[in-house]
Order: structure tokens, then C-alpha cells, then sequence
């Protein structure tokens, strides 16, 4: 690959990106007062190719780097914060698959073949699920008979297969978390409406249940200790949260964009500019904290440490994100209150970013016990 090529090609991305911003800006409003799913939008984005973009080209997929798909979150969040959100949490179980196979050699070929082939969605339970995992896995004849619910399944509405997980009570290893996909086309598999929250109103993140759906022991992926930090999940961790925190990266941007052109038409007093000094400086911080996350999945190793590093980063994009909203809010006054200016659903959005693992007290915790040098798992 050329220099040109290397330069050229994440550009490529995000003006395509940029190309549909607008289009997906204009109906946000509507699906966040009727909260409904952002289908439009994804489907803009399946016919830009953007869901297949970072499956490698030598599988059929676009070959967009991991830094130009973080990129594209950002762009597309600013214009519809759960347009960027649910293509990110798509995004980070492509973008996984594709680290392990590059650096582990694990066989996700298939999978990565079938999203650029057949242009699949890939649906996540991870927010709801985590170390512990819910849900009841049965042995029986040739698998298992899996009876779950699962929270926070950001674009279900468009999804093709659940990336999930539930519990089998081992009568050796004890509780043990299995690791699976499932088509929520499946038998057993049902969608119930229940997303009526207050901000990604249109990401879809609707519960998924699963009434004994048969799963086979060839589609087990993988098998861990429940509710224990593993190399799973340090991979996880590295490689899930820059692209998730570069969406509300793109919502603080997208706020401080509304009220940089809403106070410039005003006359300036001294409150004013420091309310918008503050917002730049919190600005700044997320830019700075969901870089630095981006540039450790590009450098460093999965593990502990680097855990540690990446959740505190989280946490600081997470509060400068929350507070340039905050900030936006303050500098534009009574007009940031009505949902014409599009500011409040911004506000309203970007609360999410409070939400995914590690929450606040567990990530300090967290890197507390990391830095005393104490079992992670006690």
C-alpha cells in the first residue's frame, strides 16, 4: 500500500460519512419524539457500505482502518447521536473480530465473510450482560436450550444476529458463561418494544427474549468463568470502548456546534464567554481522553493495565462529554430548552455515556485495586 493509499482511503471514509450526516440529522428529530428506531438511517448507511466497511478487504469488506471507523462514529453520532451509537455497537464486534483474528489468530473469517457478503447487522447484549452474563443455558442433546432476556440491544429492529451470552451450571467447572450467536430471526427468539428511555430514544435498543432456543455445540464461541475478568474481556475493553465513547464524542461536537452558532449572533458578555471557554475546555478533554482510547487500540496489548487505562479514559470522555453538553446548554439560555434548537436532545443523549461498563464507582474501584496491586476479582 502506498503512502497516497494510506492517506487517502480513511478520508474516503469519513466523507462518506459527512455525505449522509445531513440526511440522517434531518429525521432525528421525529424518531426521538416518536421514539422510533433510526431505520432510515441504517439503511442509508448499509447502502454506503459502511457496515461492511472494516471487515478486511481480503474477506470481501471494505478494509477501512479501525481509526477511520471510530471517525465515522464520531461524524455520524453529530448528526443523530443513536444513529451513531447502535452502527457503533455493531461496529466494535466487527472490529473485534477482526483484532483477533489479526493478532490471535482466532477463526472469525466466517463471520466477517458473512457480514460482507450477506450484509449483516450484528446486534450486542454486552451492555446487559458483562462479566456476570444473565440467562439459563441447558445441556442437552447436541447443545444447549438457552432461556434469556437481554437489555440494551441497540438495533435489534435491523439486526441479524444476537452476539449473547448465558449461563450453564457446569457440574465440574461450576457457573459458566457460554458464548454464542443466534439469528433473531430464530425460533424462541422474540423482540419486545419496551425502549422508552430518556436520550438514544432511536438506537433501538429494545430487550431480546430468548424462550429455549436451541443452540449447538459447534456454535459455542467461547467459555469463561461467570463473573471473572479474563482475556475475553480486556480485548473487549480495548478494542469496544474508543469506537462506543467516539459516539458521544460526536454528540458533545454536535452540541457545541448548535451553540457556537446560536451565541455567535449575540452580543458577548463576560459570563458568556466563560461559559463557552468552559464547554471548549470540557470539549477539548473528550477529544483528548477518546484520541488517547484510539491510539491504545492501535499500541497496546489487551490485559490489565492496559484495562485500567483504557476504562479511566472512559470515564474522563464520558464526564467532559456530559459536561460540554452541559456547558452548550448554559451558554445558549432559555432557547437550548426548546426541542426546535435540537440542543436538549443532544443534553438528553449524551447522558448515556453514564451508562456502559465500567459504570463510575466499579471503574474506580477498578483502578484502585489495580493500583494496590489486589486481585481484581475479589
Amino acid at each position: 500500500m502506498t503512502q497516497v493509499e494510506t492517506l487517502s482511503r480513511p478520508a474516503e471514509w469519513a466523507a462518506r460519512a459527512e455525505a449522509l450526516r445531513g440526511e440522517i440529522a434531518a429525521g432525528a428529530a421525529r424518531c426521538d419524539a416518536e421514539d422510533l428506531f433510526a431505520a432510515d438511517a441504517f439503511a442509508l448507511l448499509k447502502a454506503a457500505g459502511l457496515f461492511k466497511a472494516h471487515v478486511p478487504e481480503d474477506l470481501g469488506g471494505g478494509g477501512a482502518s479501525y481509526a477511520s471507523l471510530c471517525e465515522v462514529v464520531r461524524i455520524l453520532a453529530s448528526g443523530c447521536g443513536s444513529t451513531g451509537l447502535a452502527f457503533a455497537m455493531h461496529s466494535h464486534i466487527v472490529a473485534l473480530a477482526v483484532w483477533r483474528r489479526t493478532h490471535e489468530g482466532a477463526p472469525t473469517e466466517g463471520l466477517l465473510k458473512r457480514v460482507a457478503a450477506e450484509d449483516l447487522v450484528l446486534v450486542s447484549s454486552g451492555g446487559s450482560d458483562w462479566l456476570q452474563s444473565v440467562g439459563r443455558a441447558e445441556k442437552v442433546d447436541g447443545g444447549f436450550r438457552i432461556t434469556a432476556r437481554k437489555a440494551f440491544s441497540s438495533g435489534c429492529p435491523a439486526g441479524d444476529l444476537l452476539n449473547t451470552s448465558a449461563v450453564y451450571d457446569d457440574p465440574e467447572a461450576g457457573p459458566t458463561v457460554l458464548h454464542f450467536a443466534v439469528s433473531l430471526k430464530a425460533d424462541g427468539v422474540r423482540i419486545l418494544d419496551t425502549w422508552r428511555t430518556l436520550g438514544m430514544r432511536a438506537t433501538g435498543s429494545h430487550d431480546v427474549e430468548l424462550s429455549e432456543v436451541f443452540v449447538p455445540d459447534a456454535a459455542i464461541a467461547g467459555r469463561r468463568p461467570q463473573g471473572m475478568w479474563n482475556p475475553l474481556f480486556h480485548a473487549i475493553s480495548l478494542i469496544a470502548f474508543p469506537i462506543i465513547y467516539s459516539a458521544y464524542r460526536g454528540v458533545a461536537g454536535g452540541a457545541r456546534a448548535i451553540a457556537l452558532e446560536a451565541v455567535r449572533k449575540r452580543a458577548p458578555d463576560e459570563g458568556l464567554v466563560q461559559l463557552v471557554g468552559e464547554m471548549e475546555t470540557a470539549f477539548i478533554g473528550c477529544e483528548t481522553a477518546v484520541d488517547a482510547m484510539v491510539q491504545l487500540a492501535a499500541s497496546s496489548w489487551p490485559g490489565p493495565e492496559t484495562t485500567g487505562r483504557v476504562m479511566a479514559l472512559r470515564q474522563i470522555a464520558g464526564q467532559a462529554a456530559i459536561r460540554t453538553a452541559e456547558r452548550a446548554m448554559e451558554a445558549v439560555g432559555g432557547r437550548a430548552f426548546y426541542r426546535e434548537l435540537g440542543l436538549e436532545r443532544a443534553f438528553r443523549d449524551v447522558q448515556g455515556a453514564r451508562f456502559h461498563p465500567l459504570q463510575e464507582k466499579p471503574q474506580l474501584r477498578y483502578a484502585g485495586r489495580l493500583a494496590l496491586g489486589l486481585d481484581l476479582d475479589g
